[in-house]
């Protein structure tokens, strides 16, 4: 159930976030993002949630916009409701693209499958004789279209984005997306870190017409990150994100059954809050 605020109103929850929208007409360009504790995998939410979750989503993304150097939507027009301290952000309202700009250095997740089918990722053409986990010529721009809650992300080619949202927001949003993975992917390299893969969303401000970062960004439920060493050492699957869980499922429930997954053991809960707080502790100990 969403959380009584004074001085807001709630008007969405999705997998993981619950926004509300001020009380205050003065203030109606704001919403308030919550990050909760949910899990979500395969596109269902999952129980229980992961304690801690929120918080640590809500400071990681915090630390990145500091160090990005990108137009981001937080605001510091409200304070942040003391009920969800340390884990809600007061942002400006965007005009959202409904497109989720992924970029990739590695070859892992869906892309892995697509791969293996035709030797491409959402119309990039790869080389032959890439391995699971293998890193990419170059960072790739792979983007999917944004689905409603319970539907399945559609992975799609730049030339959609292009017929969706037109050629100079496209390019815009692709170059965006590509220079931000190259600098986290720098910073991500101080702490032993290998970013593989991202999501990040854009809006563009109503106000003064700027793409804008926004969402979470660079955080375990959006990005994988692998430990450079185990990489080195040829190891692909350990990471510091929720894959504890899709593991889990994938062993555990059978994702066309059209049923619901079944509730995560303590021991799995467990495991993905502490690959959660040692994501957060290594970058934000090893990079100033």
């Amino acid at each position: 159930m969403p959380l009584q605020l004074d001085g807001w109103k709630h008007v969405y929850s999705g997998k993981v976030r619950d926004l509300y929208e001020s009380t205050d007409p003065n203030f109606a360009h704001l919403i308030l993002v919550v990050a909760s504790d949910r899990v979500s995998a395969f596109d269902h939410v999952l129980e229980p949630s992961i304690p801690g979750k929120g918080a640590h989503l809500t400071r990681l993304t915090n630390w990145w916009f500091e160090r990005l150097g990108v137009t981001n939507h937080v605001s510091d027009e409200l304070p942040v409701p003391a009920a969800v301290a340390g884990r809600a952000t007061v942002a400006k309202k965007l005009d959202m693209f409904p497109i989720e700009c992924v970029v990739r250095g590695y070859i892992s997740g869906s892309g892995w499958k697509e791969y293996q089918a035709d030797r491409t990722i959402c119309g990039v053409e790869l080389p032959e004789g890439l391995t699971f986990g293998a890193k990419l010529p170059e960072p790739i721009f792979t983007p999917a279209f944004k689905a409603e809650l319970g539907d399945h992300d559609e992975n799609i080619t730049f030339e959609r984005v292009v017929e969706l949202i037109g050629e100079a927001d496209a390019k815009a949003l692709r170059d965006l997306s590509l220079q931000i993975f190259a600098r986290a992917s720098e910073l991500a390299e101080k702490a032993g870190l290998i970013l593989a893969d991202t999501k990040f969303e854009f809006g563009r401000d109503p106000q003064t017409g700027e793409i804008t970062l926004g969402d979470e960004v660079l955080t375990p439920d959006s990005s994988r990150f692998w430990s450079r060493a185990a990489w080195e050492r040829g190891e692909r699957k350990d990471s510091f994100d929720k894959q504890v869980v899709r593991n889990w499922l994938a062993d555990n429930w059978d994702a066309s059954s059209n049923t619901m997954p079944p509730a995560l053991p303590q021991a799995i809960v467990e495991q993905t809050a502490g690959k959660y707080a040692e994501l957060v502790e290594r970058l934000t100990s090893a990079v100033a």
